[in-house]
């Protein structure tokens, strides 16, 4: 098959730090890549990819250092480039969220949209009504709630390449949370999880402008001066298996609906169990007592924190394999893009029933 991926031009395709719909569609390249396809990957000139790279961007927005830059000019510029090339394609694979819409009509039904966000935002519901010949994918069903009557294809759960995340048996004694600094993250709920226990909490997260009030205000009182939290920082791919690997279990102590929660496979990927709060897709994601437990309350939290050393890092890694890898992700895509029409190539037929 002759498939597009056009990913947002916010991060690197993989990020280098912080970010997870461009990693996501990196390792689905890729996988896409080592089944046989033919893949034309959309993105910026720093994304690293076994795809067909077509270059629409000198370097990801985020990290860019100029003062003065437009996100909505470089995406426009982007989808311009991928209408430019519409014919070449079998698939075309958006993960723009909606900007593309009223650009793709005429094509609509050879695209496939997965969206990665929260949906129960208000003006949502409207445009997807006004848009309902773009088949949608959603990461969890639980993200589909707030538009339930959309255009829905399927759901396929996030995966990750296996190999870039060592397994470890032996955790080093300490708590960990991984992500973003927020209100809807519940930093604040993880450090009380840890000083219940007397553990060490390693917070290894990004602050977004946005949070930075949040931060200042909320957070750093609860972590200076105190020799249990250790503020880490922003950290990318190379240093996620030694973190994620030592600890005894991560904590997912989120407050918001959750539209999938990628760092939680990535700790099954080292071994570690998770501990998550009941929202959003954590139900989905986590399997309670096997790879993690599901807690609604702190002090269900800290019980389950001094339980994550009994349970089993080795089926931890087994269930992330059998569940999350990069390749079982690429074959629910590839089911989808058959059941959408698109054509059968032998390398197709081969990879759908390996």
């Amino acid at each position: 098959m002759r498939i597009a991926q056009v990913p947002p031009l916010y991060e690197a395709v993989p990020p280098r730090l912080y970010g997870g719909t461009e990693r996501v569609v990196s390792h689905l390249t890729d996988a896409l890549v080592q089944l046989g396809h033919d893949v034309t990957l959309f993105a910026s000139a720093d994304a690293r990819t076994k795809a067909k790279l077509v270059t629409v961007r000198d370097q990801a927005i985020r990290l860019d250092p100029a003062v003065l830059k437009s996100d909505l000019a470089a995406h426009m510029s982007m989808l311009s480039e991928v209408r430019r090339r519409a014919d070449d394609f079998d698939v075309i694979h958006f993960h723009t969220d909606m900007v593309h819409f009223p650009f793709f009509e005429d094509v609509a039904s050879k695209t496939i949209t997965t969206l990665h966000g929260r949906l129960d935002l208000k003006d949502l519901a409207g445009v997807y009504e006004r848009w309902p010949q773009y088949p949608l994918v959603s990461i969890s069903d639980d993200q589909r709630r707030p538009l339930a009557s959309a255009s829905w294809a399927g759901t396929v759960h996030h995966g990750m390449t296996a190999d870039i995340y060592e397994f470890s048996a032996t955790p080093k004694g300490y708590l960990a949370f991984l992500g973003r600094i927020s209100p809807e993250k519940r930093p604040d709920r993880a450090i009380a999880i840890a000083k219940s226990l007397g553990k060490t909490l390693k917070i290894a997260a990004k602050v977004d402008a946005a949070d930075l009030r949040y931060f200042h205000d909320k957070i750093e009182p609860l972590i200076l001066g105190d020799p249990l939290i250790e503020f880490v920082g922003e950290i990318g791919d190379a240093h996620k298996s030694e973190f994620l690997g030592g600890a005894d279990a991560l904590l997912f102590p989120i407050d918001w609906p959750e539209p999938f929660g990628l760092v939680m496979i990535e700790a099954m990927a080292c071994g570690t169990p998770v501990v998550a709060f009941a929202c959003g897709s954590v139900p989905e994601v986590i399997e309670h007592g096997v790879t993690g437990f599901i807690v609604r309350t702190d002090g269900e939290a800290v019980h389950a924190a001094r339980q994550a050393a009994n349970l089993d890092r080795r089926e931890v890694r087994r269930q992330f394999e059998l569940k999350y890898s990069a390749t079982a992700m690429a074959r629910r895509y590839l089911n989808l893009y058959a059941r959408l029409g698109a054509p059968l190539s032998q390398a197709f037929a081969v990879a759908a029933t390996a």
